[in-house]
């Protein structure tokens, strides 16, 4: 059985909010080389293998592959696999013939069939169960699959994209994963970097989600400062893009630059841990006040280190008096101007000895 019709699904992806290329692919060297790819590969019709950690942008890639391929008036069709239970997921990606189990009333067409001259987006593939894997690896050799109850196999002219943040070279190993699949989906393979190996990066995909929250929010948020965007240049960004995305709405919603700095400081190494008495008290009026002095003094050496130790700009930038930033210089213990460039001159003992 050919089919010949596209059907209509909620389960098509959109096409039309993509972020521009210049923001996508950035200016760091590892995603220059995966936009090559990305032009390269758009136009064949052979299967794609994203492999990169979770928020690395996998299924912008892959939204990207198909609106650049031959293929992109037709649909562009995911299927998260994790998020689908077992038991569903040859029903959902294959279909089923009415009778074909309890429950079943009428023919249901998969989404397989639903990505019919378009995209197929397998995201996650490594969490597919070994059946599921034969059967989608009959469709990449023969292009055709069978329904659950079916009596004859049906045709389909699909792309397919696959996605995962496992290493399938290690699901091979321990049996979890078909090295023959492996193969049929690995003809064209690309490695998303992680966020902290393309820091230079990080000031436009700051720009560009600041300026997509204030349009969806409705809201008047003032740029983020230099001194805010060095920071988050500087943290190590586990969850990766998305991680970044979450911290710049909260921004947009709260209107104010703590709610990144006091997440980014409180996350990274040296963060407040008080001390316990050994008789279990502790005042959390006082535990808090210190807590407040440290973050304070955290956030403070960040800008003054950004203004190259300029006081009163450092001041305007994190909309406090003069004043009230000497008191919290020598509060948090943090070198004057002067005594810090007189430590930065000393050369160090390493230095001396080569």
């Amino acid at each position: 059985m050919a089919l010949s019709g596209v059907n209509t699904s909620p389960l098509y992806v959109p096409l039309d909010d993509l972020p521009p290329m210049a923001v996508i692919f950035g200016h760091s060297e590892p995603m220059r080389a995966v936009q090559e790819k990305v032009e390269k590969v758009a136009s064949a019709n052979v299967p794609v293998l994203i492999q990169g950690e979770s928020g690395t942008g996998k299924e912008i890639i892959a939204r990207l592959i198909h609106r650049l391929s031959p293929w992109h008036s037709g649909p562009l069709v995911k299927v998260n696999c994790p998020a689908i239970p077992g038991t569903l997921l040859e029903s959902e990606l294959f279909g089923y013939e009415r009778g074909a189990f309890t429950g079943a009333y009428g023919t249901k067409p998969g989404r397989v069939e639903l990505a019919h001259r378009g995209t197929l987006f397998l995201d996650e593939i490594a969490e597919l169960e070994p059946a599921l894997q034969a059967k989608l690896l009959q469709l990449l050799q023969d292009g055709q699959f069978c329904r659950i109850g079916a009596q004859e196999d049906t045709r389909v002219e699909v792309r397919v994209v696959c996605a995962t943040n496992r290493q399938l070279e290690r699901e091979m190993e321990v049996g979890t994963f078909r090295q023959d699949l492996f193969y049929r989906i690995n003809v064209l393979n690309m490695q998303l970097p992680p966020l902290r190996e393309r820091r230079e990066d990080i000031p436009a995909l700051v720009n560009y989600f600041l300026q997509a929250f204030k349009e969806e929010y409705d809201c008047q948020a003032a740029p983020i400062s230099s001194w805010t965007v060095q920071l988050l240049q500087d943290y190590g960004w586990p969850g990766n893009i998305r991680e970044l995305e979450n911290l710049v709405k909260r921004y947009v919603i709260l209107g104010s630059e703590e709610a990144i700095t006091s997440e980014i400081l409180g996350r990274g190494q040296g963060a407040f841990s008080p001390e316990i008495p050994s008789d279990g008290s502790i005042p959390l009026k006082t535990v808090t006040r210190q807590a407040v002095r440290e973050l304070e003094g955290r956030i403070i050496r960040k800008a003054l280190e950004a203004h190259s130790w300029n006081r009163k700009q450092v001041a305007r930038a994190l909309s406090i008096s003069y004043r009230a930033l000497l008191y919290k210089i020598r509060e948090a213990g943090l070198p004057s101007k002067r005594s810090a460039r007189r430590v930065e001159a000393i050369p160090s003992f390493a230095a001396a000895v080569n």
